[in-house]
């Protein structure tokens, strides 16, 4: 049985090369999505951006006016689940299936576990792992056609419990999971998942109301750092994969 599965994934893998050329990011609109869009689209990739700020998206798409990509705008609020079945099917019909799909859309909150408000909670587990699922629920059967990859962006706080973190590392560890139930069960169609876990990232996130640090910011790894590392993971030879890559910044978590 698995000779056979593995002689499907290498026929669909054309000779093990890279045939991956568009690519889905959620989130496009400032941080790592941000950067993401720039390092993928200065590689050539054709794109379309997420997000549910479509001003922030539209002056992106100005920003990438000199790559010779194609940049398509999807405007989405992922903290609703009734608004993303419609997104999701739409940009297929519009744009075509992606050959990748970058889960990079996220959000945070610090507080005491148990005092935080339903509604925080709801959304928390909504943006950063139901929205996850629900996308990848439209997606998967039409990338099943040609085959294709999913990058799926993690943070440490999946293995890590940090006090007034809770549901921020309930939502990543469960993602992580996710990720990992996902590639078994679609290997044999040529779908490669990916989690790229993360040690803390210089980005807007810090600037939330919902958060509360003093953390050295100076200390974080960079957006456009992460983002070369992503894309090294997408370009990669179809007839491997890199399952979990744990990037940290080198003076350590915090």
């Amino acid at each position: 049985m698995k000779q056979i599965v593995l002689k499907k994934f290498i026929t669909k893998c054309h000779n093990g090369q890279n045939k991956l050329s568009l690519a889905l990011i959620t989130g496009a609109s400032k941080g790592i999505g941000k950067s993401t869009a720039k390092t993928f689209a200065n590689a050539g990739w054709d794109l379309i951006l997420l997000s549910r700020n479509m001003d922030s998206l539209k002056n992106l798409k100005v920003e990438l006016s000199n790559t010779q990509s194609k940049i398509n705008l999807v405007e989405c609020d992922l903290s609703s689940s009734n608004e993303i079945e419609s997104c999701i099917k739409k940009l297929i019909k519009k744009y075509g299936c992606p050959s990748v799909l970058i889960n990079n859309a996220g959000c945070a909150f610090n507080g005491d576990l148990i005092e935080m408000d339903l509604n925080k909670w709801k959304e928390i587990i909504q943006i950063n792992l139901t929205s996850v699922f629900q996308i990848c629920s439209l997606i998967v059967p039409e990338m099943r056609k040609n085959g294709g990859l999913i990058i799926n962006v993690s943070s440490h706080a999946s293995y890590n419990a940090f006090p007034k973190w809770g549901a921020y590392c309930v939502s990543k560890s469960a993602l992580a999971m996710f990720s990992k139930c996902l590639r078994e069960e679609e290997r044999s169609n040529s779908i490669r998942v990916s989690t790229i876990t993360l040690g803390s990232v210089d980005t807007p996130l810090w600037d939330s109301e919902s958060i509360n640090s003093d953390f050295d910011r100076t200390s974080m790894l960079s957006p456009i750092k992460v983002s070369k590392t992503i894309l090294y993971m997408a370009t990669q030879p179809e007839s491997q994969l890199i399952e979990d890559l744990i990037l940290m910044p080198s003076g350590g978590a915090f």
